[in-house]
């Protein structure tokens, strides 16, 4: 391969979690984007998304991307590196320009997306993305693409996710640490829900909840737009801890235990099974119903999922999820947590997995995998090979108007 064919179709994306850090590879082949290198090792040196550690972070990293070039076959020198955890914040603001011509064209959009984004940021933070809610031309409202309209006055509403500036330095240091560039900055939950939402769900309105180690990523979509962003502290760690304090057992055993034997409705288990529980201290194995298991699990689950919907109820967005809530990220693989969210939110839940790519869809199919998939789809889509496609569906200055009126004028003579 060319190292031209390299750089310009050969994505990676690094989302570096609480738990572990993922490494995944992509290449855009003749049916899309195709996954060809997965590398995934645990990772002690964040806590609730941000860096406590970096030579630990630096390692996991290295081990992640030496895994994913083994499997692809190829090495890598940048990558796009998500962003997520306690310190993300976000709120909406608006701008409005004067339309040039009395048509809108695409320059007009970027002034009034700029206008939107002139509003005082503290300056230990930092503007990760500026996403477009929603246009308005005169007294026009509900807009999702203005370019061609006719009008006076453009105004737009936007939603800016920011980030603190020492959390996001930290990680691009210990990226740049482990040997490789940083291309861009993507949220984490907007990378997941490129992966596992489908643009009918974001036009009804859906909630995207990517559950990690440490915390829990919020991502709320009305009529194809980002509306509300929000990080809920609870992830899955906190499952493991409950686990190991209830039944008196190591941090290690408890996690084998949650993911074996785990479920967040006690009642899905039956009453007769055991399971054998590590002791702490050298102490014998002890044998315990699963239901015990399952119980401190469910009271842990229910409180993480009522946290997330006090979010939804407090901005008022829990009548506006057409297409209800989805579940993603490595915590949301527990038995019994969508049945769980289903009584909880009383609205449709579903596990989110990320189909939109080809390759190595059986590593990649799987609830941990979102962030790093929707990683590879965020670089394709910012990506100049692919984007000048999209750039002819947008009219010129002037576009559709002025070649109607020409075609007039010859027919008049």
């Amino acid at each position: 391969m060319s190292k031209a064919t390299k750089k310009n179709q050969i994505f990676a994306g690094l989302d570096v979690g609480t738990t572990k850090v993922t490494c995944t590879i992509g290449v855009v082949g003749p049916e899309g984007l195709e996954v060809i290198g997965v590398g995934q090792t645990n990772n002690q040196g964040m806590r609730q998304g941000v860096v406590v550690n970096i030579e630990a972070t630096i390692e996991a990293i290295t081990k992640a991307r030496e895994e994913a070039e083994l499997m692809a076959g190829s090495t890598v020198e940048s990558v796009w590196l998500a962003i997520g955890g306690s310190h993300v914040q976000s709120f909406d603001s608006s701008g409005m320009v004067a339309i040039r011509n009395k048509e809108v064209t695409s320059e007009d959009m970027a002034r009034v997306i700029e206008a939107a984004k002139a509003i005082a940021i503290p300056n230990d933070r930092q503007v990760l993305h500026v996403l477009p809610k929603s246009f308005k031309i005169d007294d026009q409202e509900g807009i999702n693409d203005p370019i061609g309209m006719s009008g006076v006055r453009l105004e737009c509403s936007v939603h800016i996710i920011t980030a603190s500036n020492s959390a996001v330095q930290n990680a691009i240091k210990c990226t740049e640490k482990s040997g490789l560039k940083v291309d861009g900055l993507v949220l984490q939950s907007l990378a997941s829900a490129m992966a596992v939402l489908s643009p009918d769900e974001k036009n009804l309105g859906v909630c995207l909840v990517d559950m990690g180690g440490g915390t829990c990523d919020m991502v709320t979509y009305s009529q194809g737009a980002v509306v509300h962003t929000a990080v809920v502290p609870v992830g899955g760690q906190n499952f493991t801890h409950d686990v190991a304090m209830g039944l008196r057992t190591t941090q290690v055993n408890a996690e084998n235990l949650k993911r074996k034997y785990g479920c967040a409705i006690r009642d899905m288990v039956n009453e007769s099974e055991a399971i054998e529980v590590e002791s702490v201290g050298g102490r014998k194995a002890r044998n315990l119903a699963r239901r015990d298991l399952c119980q401190v699990l469910e009271a842990r689950a229910e409180e993480t999922l009522g946290l997330v919907r006090q979010e939804l109820e407090a901005k008022h967005l829990i009548t506006t999820l057409g297409s209800g809530v989805v579940l993603t990220g490595g915590a949301s693989q527990l038995q019994g947590l969508v049945e769980l969210g289903d009584f909880i939110f009383d609205l449709p839940v579903r596990r989110g997995l990320p189909d939109k790519v080809g390759g190595l869809t059986d590593v990649v199919r799987s609830a941990s995998h979102s962030t790093g998939v929707g990683l590879l789809l965020y670089a394709m889509s910012r990506s100049k090979v692919i984007v000048p496609k999209a750039k002819t569906s947008i009219p010129e200055e002037g576009g559709y108007f002025s070649s109607w009126s020409r075609r007039l004028k010859e027919l008049l003579g």
